[in-house]
């Protein structure tokens, strides 16, 4: 989590106001906001291939995937963000005090950077763990091909699955990830224009 974007502490209702008005993307935890990373090219490029292939494979079934514009409410601890992609399967509720704060999310994904990866797999993670509806965490490198499933198991441990090459099955929705249509297009160096 990066430094918050002011010291002084504001209420929930007054982050929701802010937010409603601002144009970029910010957390909410502790009566302190945050800003967001900036993505790169190839982070959108990833995010928008795990949307995709999601939301090809969930045609026609009772879940929806969201991009990460979509807020994400975890309850037990506070914590308001954005995650890159979002699975909700069945019916959508929201949070009480943040119509737009949905709190039932399946499937999270986040892609890393080199700014985020500690808070992804470390803080954000522990918030994301005590969200009761999540069933799997999925984190996509940024620096090679790799895509790491979470899944939370019976018991309530959490065992990870990993692919480099092939394909990754999200078990709580039925769908795959094929690793080489995750990252088709990314780690290419541009064109320049003339």
């Amino acid at each position: 989590m990066a430094e918050p974007a002011g010291k002084l502490k504001v209420t929930f209702a007054k982050y929701l106001a802010l937010e409603e008005a601002s144009e970029t993307k910010h957390e909410y935890l502790d009566g302190q906001i945050y800003d967001t990373a900036g993505g790169t090219p190839d982070h959108g490029l990833l995010a928008g291939n795990v949307l995709r292939a999601l939301g090809n494979q969930l045609e026609g079934r009772p879940c929806r995937v969201h991009p990460a514009d979509v807020r994400i409410r975890i309850q037990a601890t506070g914590l308001s963000t954005y995650p890159d992609v979002s699975v909700i399967c069945g019916k959508l509720q929201v949070d009480a005090e943040d119509k737009n704060g949905i709190v039932n999310p399946i499937v999270l994904v986040e892609v890393l950077s080199k700014s985020t990866e500690a808070y992804d797999r470390g803080q954000k993670f522990a918030h994301y763990r005590r969200i009761p509806s999540l069933r799997e965490y999925v984190l996509v490198s940024y620096q090679t091909k790799l895509i790491e499933v979470y899944r939370r198991a019976d018991e309530g441990a959490w065992i990870l699955h990993e692919a480099a090459s092939g394909s990754i099955d999200l078990v709580s929705i039925g769908c795959s990830l094929s690793v080489d249509a995750v990252y088709r297009g990314a780690f290419e160096e541009p064109e320049l224009a003339s």
